[in-house]
C-alpha cells in the first residue's frame, strides 16, 4: 500500500507530466484560458490517460511481448489512444456540446499528446505491473489537471492585470508555467 501512496506522490508532484517532464505542453497553453475548459481538458485527459494506460499495458503485454513484435509499439499505442480519443469527442458532441465547443480544436489533439503517449511508455520502461500501470496512469493524468487547472486559475487573474505589450498572451502564459514549475520544483526531495 505504501509502495502505491509514493507512487501516486511521485506521479502527480515529483514527476509532474507538464511541469517536470514538460510533456503536453500544447494541450497546457492552449486550454488554460478558462476553468471550466481547463477542468473539461483535464477530465477528458484523465479517462483517456487511465484508458490507455490499462489496454496498452495490456497489448504490450499479451500481444507485443509474446508475438517478439516491440518494435510496433508506438503504432499499437497510438492506435490505442487514438481510438480512445474518438470515444471521447463522440461522448461530448452528445453529450456536453458546450464543453466540446470549448476544448475545440485541442481535444483532437490528446491524440497527438505526447503525455498520454510519455505515459504509455514510462509504464513499459518502468516495468509496472497493470495495477501499478492503472495508478501511475491516473496520478499522472491528475497531475496533468492540477496543473492546468492552476495555471488556468493564474491566467485568469493575469487578464485582470497590466502586462506590458511585448509579454501579453502566450509570452506570459510561458512565463508563468515557467513559474509554476519552479514551484514544483520544491517537491523533487519528497520522493
Amino acid at each position: 500500500m505504501e509502495h502505491y501512496i509514493v507512487l501516486v506522490i511521485s506521479c502527480i508532484f515529483v514527476n509532474n507530466i507538464l511541469l517536470a517532464q514538460f510533456l503536453g505542453n500544447c494541450p497546457f497553453l492552449g486550454t488554460s484560458k478558462k476553468i471550466e475548459t481547463a477542468v473539461g481538458m483535464a477530465m477528458a485527459v484523465i479517462f483517456v490517460l487511465v484508458m490507455a494506460g490499462g489496454i496498452t499495458w495490456l497489448v504490450n503485454t499479451y500481444i507485443l511481448i509474446p508475438f517478439k513484435l516491440e518494435y510496433l509499439q508506438t503504432i499499437a499505442f497510438i492506435l490505442v489512444i487514438a481510438s480512445l480519443v474518438q470515444f471521447v469527442e463522440m461522448f461530448l458532441k452528445k453529450s456536453i456540446p458546450g464543453l466540446y465547443a470549448g476544448l475545440g480544436i485541442f481535444l483532437p489533439l490528446i491524440t497527438t499528446n505526447c503525455a498520454v503517449f510519455g505515459v504509455c511508455i514510462i509504464n513499459i520502461k518502468e516495468e509496472y505491473s497493470f495495477l501499478e500501470a492503472l495508478v501511475s496512469s491516473f496520478s499522472y493524468a491528475a497531475g496533468f489537471g492540477l496543473a492546468l487547472i492552476l495555471f488556468a486559475g493564474v491566467r485568469e487573474r493575469i487578464i485582470l492585470a497590466r502586462v506590458p505589450k511585448p509579454l501579453q498572451d502566450t509570452s506570459i502564459g510561458l512565463i508563468t508555467a515557467g513559474i509554476l514549475a519552479l514551484a514544483f520544483m520544491g517537491f523533487k526531495g519528497m520522493v
